[in-house]
C-alpha cells in the first residue's frame, strides 16, 4: 500500500478509523488499509499490491481488484454521506453497506506497480447511493465497477 502522508490524514482515517474491513479497514493489522481523499469532484487512492495478491499468472488477482473498488467506493460514500449529515444510525458502524458491486475487467493489472482509483458519486439519496469507479494503470483502464450502497440501518 503507498502511504500518502504528503496528503493528510485519508477519508477512512478520519470518518472511520477503528473498522476491521480488510480492504480499508485501519483496525486490521493484516489489511490492505486502503487510503482514500478527495479530490475535485471524485475521490482518488493509490493502491501498491503485495506479491501474495498474484493471479496465478503475474497480474493482480480479480478478488484484490473488486475488493479495491468496493473499498474505495466505501470511502466515496462515506464522504458524501458526512458532508450531506447522514451519520450512521444508532447501532451502525457505518452509514451505509454495500448492496451490489458490478465489476467489469477490461485489462489486466499489473502486481509489481502502483495503480490509481478514481471513484465518483453519481447518484446520492439518503436511502441509497451509485458510484462509478475505476482501477487504472500507464493511462487505461484496467477494470471499472458501478457499486451500489444503502442505509445500514440496523434491526
Amino acid at each position: 500500500m503507498t502511504q500518502r502522508d504528503d496528503l493528510g490524514i485519508s477519508i477512512q482515517e478520519r470518518l472511520y478509523p477503528d473498522l476491521p474491513c480488510f480492504g480499508c479497514g485501519h483496525g486490521n493489522d493484516k489489511g490492505l488499509k486502503l487510503r482514500s481523499y478527495p479530490a475535485d469532484g471524485f475521490v482518488t487512492a493509490e493502491f501498491t499490491p503485495w506479491p501474495e495478491h498474484d493471479n496465478g499468472l503475474g497480474y493482480l488477482n480479480g478478488g484484490i481488484i473488486g475488493t479495491v473498488l468496493d473499498c474505495h467506493s466505501a470511502a466515496a460514500v462515506m464522504l458524501e454521506a458526512d458532508r450531506r449529515g447522514w451519520p450512521p444510525l444508532p447501532g451502525a458502524a457505518l452509514s451505509y453497506v454495500t448492496a451490489g458491486l458490478s465489476v467489469r475487467y477490461l485489462r489486466p493489472a499489473p502486481l509489481r506497480e502502483t495503480v490509481g482509483l478514481r471513484a465518483t458519486v453519481i447518484e446520492a439519496a439518503e436511502a441509497e447511493m451509485t458510484v462509478e469507479v475505476e482501477l487504472t494503470w500507464d493511462g487505461k483502464t484496467r477494470a471499472a465497477a458501478t457499486a451500489l450502497w444503502k442505509r445500514w440501518r440496523p434491526r
